[in-house]
């Protein structure tokens, strides 16, 4: 067994980083994870008190990856393209960690925003949204983005298209939501 004290916050989040995207947050549990490090479990609560804190770190890796993936999407970018390409990214991050993109998605009783990785990304998310409506502080904007991606996303994972599949939805409603988004141009 390894000594506890050469476990790291890192290797235990890595470790169940790797649980959570083979198995689902059913497959994530101390014990688990504890014997994939070859420690006890004990050892596991001096870096995370609990399951729920380690949850919380692996939803804020999520909002730094779904973050990172959304900034280099739009870069350089005009904001209609911009907008168009974050949505894209958002739309490949959640298939391609659909477990991590879940923990976003977990139920929680609201809060207040504090600072942190799930912050930035609702920033990020209102300045792109906000380089098209003219407006930086243009939430009601956003929040319309933010509930199309999501509402799309959970009618895909849980089958919801049926057989036939969107047919081209995904295009026709971004392509729709940008160009109500965008300013007249007199």
């Amino acid at each position: 067994m390894v000594y506890p004290a050469k476990l790291s916050p890192e290797a235990i989040l890595q470790t169940a980083l790797d649980l959570l995207e083979g198995g689902g947050e059913g497959g994530l549990n101390m014990r688990s994870l504890a014997e994939r490090l070859g420690v006890r479990p004990s050892s596991l609560y001096r870096h995370y008190p609990d399951r729920a804190a380690l949850v919380a770190a692996l939803e804020d890796h999520a909002a730094l990856g779904l973050h990172e993936r959304l900034r280099e999407a739009a870069q350089s970018r005009r904001p209609g393209e911009a907008l168009r390409a974050a949505a894209h990214a958002y739309l490949d991050y959640s298939r391609t960690h659909p477990h991590l993109y879940g923990l976003l998605l977990a139920p929680r009783p609201p809060a207040p925003a504090g600072p942190g990785p799930g912050k930035d990304l609702w920033n990020l998310v209102l300045r792109l949204v906000g380089a098209v409506t003219g407006d930086a502080d243009d939430t009601a904007a956003a929040v319309a983005y933010w509930a199309f991606l999501h509402g799309y996303v959970q009618l895909e994972r849980s089958g919801g298209f049926g057989l036939s599949g969107p047919r081209g939805g995904f295009e026709r409603g971004l392509e729709a939501l940008i160009r109500g988004l965008s300013p007249p141009f007199p």
